[in-house]
């Protein structure tokens, strides 16, 4: 195994280049420690050596910090303690060697990355795009636990606390404007050069270091305001991961470094123990996983370029898919409707860019997106060059049969054809086109140019070849895809259709509607199920049960009082202040008295949707579970700090309740 650490002596300066092999980044992996074990033992060999330089051999890595896999196999606090000491026993080594030490930085300098520039004496840094320097444990259910929220406030003082609670990630330029960083260089000079003629100054002691003695006085007050901040930021809930680092900070900065760093570790034991941390950490593994959908297609496959698009309907969806490939792409886009949908259409997309190019978020005009798009209300030339259709009209297999039939005698034989559809089955649709093997479903949710989800949907007769075609288009719109197979529900409405079931079986057995939100909004959704249907649209919830062949008594009642929600007809659920509507009390199903308690109700949801996602994967609907978590994360809001429904399920013990194993 090749050495991580590499150390030479140059005029009595030890160059330490550090470069752990065969991996993107640069993290404190078990053979990075071992090999700074070592290191340690060659420089306290060095009785001549005037001072030390840590620098990378990556290109745009500094060091990344921990490496998370490991911390997310742990099982118990005495294997916590153990990773502690490795971070702490080796940041304690460096001090010990009574020698000035500067941390050359470019690239990311990242969490355990960070806490080692931080251990060192002083830190210089070039700029450039790829140099991020920060503390972002709190954003994966973590926190700083090799010295970070002990060495950084007593290095830059109360803006620490924030840095460390939102995770920031700074350039280089407003890590030296914080204090962070000693030196800052540009991006095109010398860094060794430089670092050593700065480590020249340090001997000399003429560097001038910056050392304030900060006045902590108010802590208590500013962690206070800062606690405040955090609970409205989670909608009230006290996460580990910030309430623990706030600990840490509060009663750190009170006693000496030595016992500040003791209370870290206590807390980091705490933390890393904690569901939710190995929840957030399941979040990040799956959105790396799903980052890129490039990756996700067949190795070596070579997509078709995608010159042109296609939209068929301007109504909500095809609005927000048009708004998606224009900005994205930078493409031609065809889109076809009735003559009345055409114009709204336009304006709609207009609306929501012009919001865009005010927040600068467009590389050109507004006028320069608008275009790129023709609208006609036939299927005439224009559809001839096109390379993917998307089809977005009413939900009725017999327009469907329709609109097929008139593109299909217009577009390439190889021109993609994907489906919007939420309720109709691709097997159902495929045979209504002529080369049915380029035809699949991109399941897109609403409003689409918020929403990072889409569902790529393989029908009986898609072929590969397509569905690698679209995960290529959704890399194209930036999407977040997950694959499956066609399934009433595709993945995310397949599990939160019984969860709805479920809900409204609660309130039928006397439950109260504000006690049954509030349920899952503790839990951490964004909104309850209950004001969630009366926001999409209480007769579209009642008409998906009724193709699903369920009468929901109480939907079905809802619906004949001409409720279909708040926003759509008026009335619904609830009023307009919030609270729910008492007209809408003797319209519930009365079905006996069953009171549940929060906890109860929330395990009776999760539950519901558990059982759903592990008879997808029986019935290989789809092939991975961290799809079916994909899913719930990115289309309905579930909580980040859970993981997803089915890893939740594993870390509460629901999977071995009902199933006898954990899925992953």
């Amino acid at each position: 195994m090749s050495k991580v650490f590499q150390l030479r002596v140059e005029d009595g300066i030890g160059v330490v280049t550090f470069d752990v092999a065969g991996d993107a980044m640069n993290t404190w992996t078990e053979a990075a420690f071992a090999s700074f074990d070592e290191l340690m033992g060659e420089l306290e060999k060095e009785k001549t050596l005037k001072g030390i330089i840590f620098i990378s051999g990556k290109p745009d890595n500094f060091f990344a910090g921990a490496n998370l896999k490991m911390i997310a196999d742990i099982e118990t606090p005495s294997e916590v303690r153990g990773v502690l000491e490795l971070f702490h026993g080796a940041f304690r080594k460096l001090k010990n060697l009574n020698l000035p030490i500067l941390a050359a930085i470019h690239g990311h300098c990242l969490g355990g990355g960070l806490e080692f520039a931080l251990a060192c004496t002083a830190r210089i840094a070039k700029e450039g795009k790829t140099t991020l320097i920060g503390l972002p444990e709190c954003n994966v259910g973590l926190f700083p636990g090799g010295g970070g929220t002990q060495r950084l406030p007593r290095l830059i003082g109360y803006p620490a606390i924030e840095l460390i609670l939102k995770g920031t990630m700074l350039p280089a330029a407003k890590a030296f404007e914080l204090g962070i960083v000693d030196r800052l260089i540009p991006g095109d000079a010398d860094l060794l050069g430089s670092a050593k003629a700065f480590i020249g100054e340090m001997i000399a002691g003429t560097a001038e270091l910056k050392r304030t003695e900060h006045d902590f006085s108010k802590l208590d007050e500013i962690a206070e305001m800062a606690r405040q901040g955090v609970l409205k930021a989670t909608r009230g809930r006290a996460l580990p991961a910030p309430m623990l680092a706030l600990k840490s900070i509060q009663e750190g900065l009170k006693v000496s470094l030595a016992e500040g760093l003791e209370i870290e570790k206590a807390n980091f034991v705490e933390v890393v123990m904690a569901k939710e941390s190995k929840g957030s950490i399941n979040t990040f593994f799956i959105k790396t996983l799903t980052d890129k959908p490039k990756a996700m297609m067949t190795k070596g496959f070579v997509p078709k370029p995608l010159k042109k698009a296609a939209v068929l309907g301007f109504g909500t969806m095809g609005r927000g898919i048009v708004i998606d490939i224009i900005r994205n792409m930078q493409v031609p886009v065809v889109v076809k409707d009735i003559p009345e949908a055409l114009e709204p259409g336009k304006a709609f997309v207009r609306k929501i860019l012009d919001g865009m190019a005010e927040k600068k978020r467009l590389k050109g005009t507004v006028d320069d997106y608008m275009k790129l798009i023709t609208t006609t209300t036939e299927y005439g030339t224009e559809f001839k060059d096109v390379d993917i259709v998307v089809e977005a009209v009413f939900e009725d297999l017999k327009i469907k049969q329709q609109v097929y039939q008139e593109l299909c005698r217009v577009i390439p034989g190889d021109c993609l054809v994907a489906s919007n559809t939420s309720s109709l089955s691709i097997k159902s649709m495929a045979g209504l086109l002529t080369n049915p093997e380029r035809f699949g479903g991109l399941h897109f949710f609403s409003p689409v140019w918020l929403m990072q989800l889409v569902e790529v949907i393989r029908g009986d007769q898609t072929s590969q070849e397509t569905v690698d075609n679209l995960l290529n288009f959704a890399a194209a719109i930036k999407k977040r895809p997950i694959v499956c197979r066609d399934n009433a529900g595709f993945v995310v409405n397949a599990l939160l259709f019984p969860m709805l079931l479920e809900t409204f079986k609660y309130i039928e057995e006397g439950n109260a509607i504000e006690k049954v939100d509030q349920a899952m909004t503790s839990f951490g959704m964004p909104v309850g199920p209950i004001r969630l249907t009366d926001e999409v649209g209480i007769d579209v919830v009642y008409k998906i049960f009724k193709g699903m062949e369920i009468r929901q008594e109480t939907l079905y009642g809802v619906v004949e009082a001409g409720r279909m929600g708040l926003k759509k007809s008026g009335k619904g659920f609830f009023l307009k202040d919030g609270s729910v509507d008492p007209e809408v009390l003797p319209l519930i199903a009365k079905k006996g008295v069953k009171e549940l308690t929060m906890e109860q109700i929330q395990e009776g949801l999760l539950e519901a949707m558990v059982k759903t996602g592990k008879d997808l994967l029986d019935r290989k609907i789809v092939e991975d579970v961290r799809m079916i978590d994909v899913g719930m994360v990115w289309g309905v809001g579930f909580p980040t700090d859970k993981g997803g429904p089915m890893k939740w399920a594993d870390l509460t013990g629901m999977s071995q309740r009902l199933f006898g194993k954990n899925f992953y």
